[in-house]
């Protein structure tokens, strides 16, 4: 039985609905933000070995920077690839820890949602999982990739259609195994490490003010 014309000519009708639709999609939107910053915080719970008191290897504040990237799922919200760095150095009562300078990494996955309002800004909130990379940057010490996630939120200042003032707050927590050793240095000579961690988690805050471009 060979098809009618009408039903030809709706078959063709559908194609054709198809294509057009496919035609005028909106291309995928990406977003691209630098921005700079500062962390505040970090530092490990400590045991000393052989007095078992307890005390703390904190990190000092400083200065940061990274990248923001975006993927547009749709039109308040993106997936997100972050990465964010910082050189900073130990503060500890122990003369060995105190002053290595060490470099601090995150890379992580996540997404942004907007809460659009009628003002001159519009709020933000940003979940991500990923990795924390911590690297002494002086001598032979092993460097340390541990499980980590982050909570940010703030404001983004439109300038125009593809550009954004953005301010944020960004906490970064790292699971540490407690009880274990860290920055470790290993050769024929000798075996030591930096840091013999007690607690279970890492915590930095992070301000950050950046500039978005959309496109």
């Amino acid at each position: 039985m060979k098809p009618s014309s009408a039903t030809s000519a709706r078959a063709l009708g559908l194609v054709f609905t198809l294509l057009a639709a496919a035609a005028q999609a909106e291309p995928p939107r990406f977003e691209v933000t630098p921005f700079v910053g500062g962390r505040l915080g970090g530092g490990f719970d400590v045991v000393d070995e052989e007095t078992g008191d307890e005390d703390s290897v904190d990190l000092d504040n400083g200065a940061s920077f990274g990248l923001d990237d975006g993927l547009y799922a749709h039109e308040n919200g993106f997936y997100e690839l972050l990465y964010s760095t910082q050189e900073t150095s130990f503060d500890s009562d122990d003369p060995a820890v105190d002053g290595v300078d060490v470099r601090i990494d995150y890379l992580q996955l996540g997404g942004t949602a907007f809460f659009p309002q009628d003002k001159f800004y519009v709020p933000y909130l940003s979940f991500t999982l990923g990795a924390t990379f911590l690297e002494p940057t002086r001598g032979n010490y092993d460097s340390e990739t541990k499980f980590s996630g982050s909570l940010g939120g703030g404001f983004r200042f439109p300038v125009s259609e593809r550009f954004s003032v953005v301010l944020g707050l960004r906490g970064y927590l790292t699971l540490v195994d407690s009880d274990t050793d860290l920055f470790c240095l290993s050769n024929a000579e000798q075996a030591s490490c930096l840091v013999r961690s007690s607690g279970s988690t890492f915590f930095q805050t992070e301000g950050q003010l950046g500039f978005s471009l959309t496109f």
